[in-house]
């Protein structure tokens, strides 16, 4: 009898798993990455979650600020997805994750990327009504219509993004189930399938043109329109408050939508795996940091509550 032969469950075990290397190649900074995300990750939880506690508590700014709620809350979401994993794997030298874990993981992120995608667009139109149309603004954007958007903007990718990941995750994989990436993405999960992947990478392309390029041409025709009429105001003064309202918005749309296209509709190849992962640092990390900074504590409004509070 050969009792080095393994048992079907272990087999079966392993079948299921893959091993998300993430900076496996840097084994001497491992603590010092482990350090360092951990601070972000708790600075976008405080930051972010500073603006979604502060709309709600002052009832002046749960009107104008209602985007900027929505926003920050997704941003916590987002980021919740993918760095408690990677924190845990830096932290414990455990790489491990099951084929359900991994497949979850990616339909979370792939829902909150186009979340995030749709609600950028609806706040571009935001700006644009109350820009273009600031007189018929309050009848335009009441809080009904705000919450339709917003709730658009959650439940519109649900169906896509699932049914994306299990058509993924339906592909047979190669005995190498070595992830190079800090988490589950679709670029380094299709380099480990073994059939055909034509199919699903022109889903990818579909998926990208939905949830990514088209919100982005929707924001900068939004913005087109914007730039028309504010060169028009007849003062220097009002052209440099109109474009401080938007200059936020626009770095955060240029730091989210560049890295995602450059990602999702690059040529794939073998030899990308650093560059996708510097890339998707971008989308996943560094969007929800800078997005309280350059986004909503900019906010002249948000600035006045924030003072209020420290106050009392």
């Amino acid at each position: 009898m050969n009792h080095q032969e393994k048992p079907p469950e272990e087999n079966l075990t392993e079948m299921m798993e893959f091993s998300l290397l993430g900076f496996a190649d840097m084994p001497h900074l491992q603590w010092f990455l482990f350090g360092l995300f951990l601070v972000i990750y708790i600075i976008i939880l405080m930051s972010n979650g500073t603006i979604f506690l502060i709309t709600k508590m002052d009832p002046a700014l749960q009107s104008p600020m209602y985007f900027l709620a929505n926003f920050s809350f997704l941003e916590i979401c987002y980021v919740t997805a993918t760095l408690p994993r990677m924190l845990m794997n830096l932290g414990t030298q455990r790489r491990r994750i099951s084929m359900a874990a991994c497949a979850t993981q990616m339909c979370f992120v792939l829902l909150f990327g186009g979340t995030e995608s749709l609600l950028l667009a609806v706040m571009a139109y935001d700006r644009y009504v109350a820009i273009c149309n600031p007189l018929h603004y309050p009848v335009v954007m009441n809080h009904r219509v705000c919450i339709q958007l917003v709730t658009g903007s959650w439940i519109t990718g649900i169906p896509v993004m699932i049914g994306h990941t299990y058509q993924i995750f339906s592909l047979p994989f190669c005995r190498c189930k070595q992830i190079s990436h800090f988490f589950c993405d679709i670029p380094p999960i299709l380099k480990l399938a073994c059939g055909d992947t034509f199919v699903n990478e022109m889903l990818v392309y579909i998926v990208t043109v939905l949830f990514v390029m088209f919100p982005f041409l929707l924001i900068l025709c939004s913005y087109s329109k914007i730039i028309s009429i504010i060169l028009k105001l007849p003062s220097a003064t009002s052209q440099a408050k109109a474009f401080s309202t938007c200059s936020s918005h626009l770095m955060v749309v240029v730091l989210f939508f560049g890295s995602c296209i450059i990602t999702y509709l690059r040529p794939n190849t073998r030899h990308s795996e650093g560059t996708d992962k510097v890339l998707s640092l971008f989308y996943t990390i560094l969007t929800p940091l800078f997005n309280p900074v350059i986004y909503s504590l900019r906010n002249n409004d948000v600035i006045k509550v924030l003072k209020k509070l420290l106050c009392k």
